[in-house]
């Protein structure tokens, strides 16, 4: 289980000058009152207080179901004070505190011991937001996406999935959770998962998506954006020298590559402002804050599983600067975990991505285009994350053993997309076919 909580029923208790409500279990009837004035709705945040986050899920019944075993663990005063919250097509279990980052990860630290003891999920320090109730009312109409990335609402907005696919989710959610029993995903280990399918138009699998996570090399193609945008408008080269250096970035990871990048275009700092300031529909909750050095130990460069979501959503529809030659690059050959090594995936199916491998993160994130019989295209979008509190003693069987998890998982979607578009291996053995089978080439990816 990736980020949920518990079923209760909440009432509102004031509403906050911006309109957002305030909802508290009925269960605790006697600190209604008290409440109220502790929880006021809309509660402002800081931007100096750090939160700590629990679960982020679409199904709010989930969430509500995770919160009780969360207050179960962390004891009555602390159930007081953990909200359900909703983000942009999913719920989340927040606990809103007033204090900095050292203190929030000290407190998440010691929560995610007492909940290791129940087999549930660490919590993480996360910056704080104005969070809306999960029970709010929603605004009469829909805030229009950003022009300048309309695909970042619609890659984000629910939808009714198709019957056939409508458990992928839970699949997954299930899958980790008995991971976690075995001890092969750890207490200090936090996932996060993203599937999206273009052909049915539906956000299929969405676990703390809303959880910014190290980045580590997967922050590369945002850099190629970078780049590329104020190549376009001219204020850039992008010639043989630049696109050699971009492939490097991109195909080999190249971290002297990506800091020349970062520094031509000023910095970190001057990096995220671009993207923000130019692309504020996708680029939600990424932090951009250092170089990545020679040796690759990247840790406080930040985004979300969402934020690659809509990232990749905008490229594919041509939505960004330069997506024809991002898509070119992403799409250059190289190790990976979406597709190598995972034998469900055919040999004909295109794969857009880019890993991410640190000491404490191994992800990937990526667009796969499968095909039918005929040639026909089913684009579909995965993102898989596996951050670790502390660097892993083990690097190298680390890495593997979570990379492996990355790739079983996206073994999974593909399966279930084919079964349920009738593409594939898995469409013709359900036909009676021959069934394929896939490669099992050398892990890798950087």
């Amino acid at each position: 289980m990736e980020v949920r909580s518990a079923p209760v029923r909440h009432r509102s208790c004031s509403r906050s000058p911006l309109g957002g409500r305030a909802f508290l279990s009925l269960r605790i009837k006697k600190a209604v009152l008290a409440l109220c004035v502790f929880f006021p709705a809309g509660l402002q945040a800081s931007a100096a207080d750090y939160h700590i986050s629990y679960l982020w899920h679409p199904d709010l019944a989930t969430v509500e179901a995770y919160k009780k075993k969360v207050a179960g663990q962390l004891g009555l005063d602390m159930s007081k004070r953990l909200r359900v919250v909703r983000g942009q097509d999913n719920y989340g279990l927040v606990y809103p505190r007033k204090g900095g980052l050292e203190s929030a990860r000290t407190v998440a630290a010691r929560h995610s011991r007492l909940l290791a003891a129940r087999g549930l999920d660490a919590a993480v320090a996360v910056p704080a937001s104005d969070w809306r109730d999960a029970l709010a009312a929603l605004p009469v109409a829909a805030e229009p996406a950003a022009p300048s990335a309309p695909a970042a609402s619609a890659a984000s907005l629910p939808a009714k999935k198709p019957s056939a696919l409508s458990g992928l989710g839970d699949k997954v959610e299930s899958y980790i959770k008995g991971l976690r029993r075995k001890r092969i995903v750890q207490s200090d280990e936090r996932t996060a998962w993203s599937v999206y399918d273009f052909t049915s138009g539906e956000k299929l699998v969405s676990i703390n998506e809303e959880v910014p996570m190290s980045a580590a090399s997967m922050i590369k193609p945002f850099v190629a954006l970078a780049w590329l945008h104020e190549a376009e408008a001219g204020r850039k080269n992008y010639g043989a020298e630049e696109r050699r250096r971009m492939e490097n970035m991109i195909r080999d990871s190249g971290n002297v590559s990506t800091s020349r990048f970062m520094r031509d275009l000023g910095g970190p700092a001057a990096v995220q402002r671009l993207l923000k300031s130019n692309y504020p529909g996708i680029f939600q909750q990424i932090s951009i804050v250092e170089y990545i050095p020679a040796n690759g130990r990247t840790y406080r460069n930040r985004a979300s599983a969402r934020d690659y979501s809509r990232f990749l959503y905008a490229v594919w529809k041509d939505e960004v600067k330069g997506s024809a030659e991002i898509k070119r690059l992403m799409g250059l050959s190289k190790p990976n975990r979406l597709y190598t090594s995972v034998p469900e995936v055919p040999e004909d199916t295109e794969v857009m991505d880019k890993t991410g491998s640190t000491a404490r993160l191994c992800g990937d994130m990526g667009i796969m285009v499968a095909r039918d019989a005929d040639g026909n295209a089913y684009p579909y979008i995965i993102v898989g994350m596996i951050e670790k509190s502390r660097p892993a003693s083990g690097y190298a069987g680390w890495m593997r053993s979570r990379g492996n998890v990355i790739r079983a998982v996206s073994g999974m979607v593909y399966e279930e997309l084919s079964a349920a578009h009738g593409f594939g291996p898995a469409s013709v053995a359900a036909s009676g076919g021959e069934d394929g089978a896939g490669p099992d080439a050398d892990a890798g990816g950087s």
